[in-house]
């Protein structure tokens, strides 16, 4: 068996077996009562990206240099980073909605890779002379696992407002920056404020605790000179819906802490690369350009978190949006814009 044909199995294989990872996911969501479901989802992703390893060591054998040279390497490179990054996540957080929400994307990009590229794109081809450079390692890899780590981070975002919905949840987890104890004391403060003025208590609707703090939904009770038939019923989330929605969050902070900075060492990386290849640090490439906005909304979002101590649904939104910046920047300037790294396939 040749390298080639290897690489069209591996492929195919790890685009199955991400498909049928991703329902035994929704399955494990759909029927918590079945244990074994987590443990078949996990190895699924193992064999996944064990499958997508060898294709791309394959790949290296058969061309000669590392591959992220084109379009479809890079693809399969970012879908194994996803993979990693999701079993890291899933480590740490021990929820099986990582997979839920992770599995798709891989799935979805595998098959993207596979079965839509033209076959002239998917072929290997010897590297243009701006491309043999040691920075193609660097640079590349390190940009495509920032995107990996970026973009499962911004699904936990996503998987955590979809657990909470629209509910006002007020969390109390280890993420909190410097700014979030000074605005939880403002809060505590006013709170006893609004106490002694009004005789009106802010009082926990749940409360749930875990390991890394305790997660509350907060709901002004009635006031004394209020009819209870008066006051709506505030709708809440259940103890074990807080105890996820509080994880989520917590997750997909620290993977976003951990996506952001490679995307600013990659960032440098290339632009060090690009003063050698063309001459200049920065040229505002629309690749450039984009990235530069990608950095730009999650440094947002770890100032937001870090110094103002944001939690809950407003830095979810704005990971959220990260996500559809991420894929603007990694595949929308490659295909739709012309520039330096176009791949010119629509265009």
């Amino acid at each position: 068996m040749d390298l080639v044909t290897l690489q069209n199995i591996l492929d195919n294989t790890s685009f199955l077996v991400l498909f049928l990872t991703m329902l035994i996911y929704w399955g494990g969501a759909a029927f918590p009562e079945i244990p074994y479901l987590s443990a078949l989802g996990t190895a699924g992703v193992w064999i996944a990206n064990l499958c997508i390893a060898a294709l791309l060591g394959a790949r290296w054998l058969e061309a000669g240099y590392f591959p992220l040279s084109n379009l479809y390497e890079s693809l399969f490179f970012l879908t194994w980073g996803i993979t990693t990054v999701h079993l890291i996540a899933e480590r740490m957080s021990r929820s099986r909605l990582v997979g839920v929400a992770t599995t798709p994307v891989a799935m979805g990009i595998t098959a993207f890779a596979a079965l839509s590229l033209p076959s002239e794109m998917q072929a290997s081809a010897p590297l243009v002379p701006a491309l043999k450079s040691n920075w193609l390692m660097m640079h590349v890899s390190v940009m495509m696992l920032s995107y990996a780590a970026l973009m499962v981070g911004s699904l936990l975002a996503i998987a955590f407002l979809a657990v909470t919905r629209t509910q006002a949840v007020e969390l109390r987890g280890s993420s909190v920056g410097t700014g979030g104890y000074r605005t939880n004391l403002r809060s505590l403060t006013s709170q006893h404020q609004l106490t002694d003025n009004n005789s009106t208590a802010v009082a926990p609707v749940v409360s749930e605790s875990n390991g890394r703090g305790s997660t509350a939904v907060l709901n002004l009770a009635t006031p004394p000179t209020t009819s209870i038939a008066d006051v709506p019923a505030a709708p809440t989330l259940s103890p074990q819906r807080l105890s996820l929605a509080d994880t989520l969050d917590n997750i997909s902070y620290r993977i976003i802490g951990l996506g952001f900075p490679l995307l600013t060492i990659g960032i440098i990386a290339g632009a060090v690369w690009a003063n050698e290849a063309w001459g200049s640090y920065w040229s505002w490439d629309p690749k450039e350009t984009w990235a530069l906005i990608t950095w730009l909304v999650f440094a947002a979002y770890l100032h937001a978190r870090i110094t103002r101590g944001w939690q809950g649904r407003k830095p979810a939104i704005l990971a959220a949006s990260g996500f559809v910046v991420i894929w603007v920047c990694y595949l929308g300037v490659n295909l739709l814009g012309k520039g330096l790294h176009s791949y010119g396939w629509f265009f």
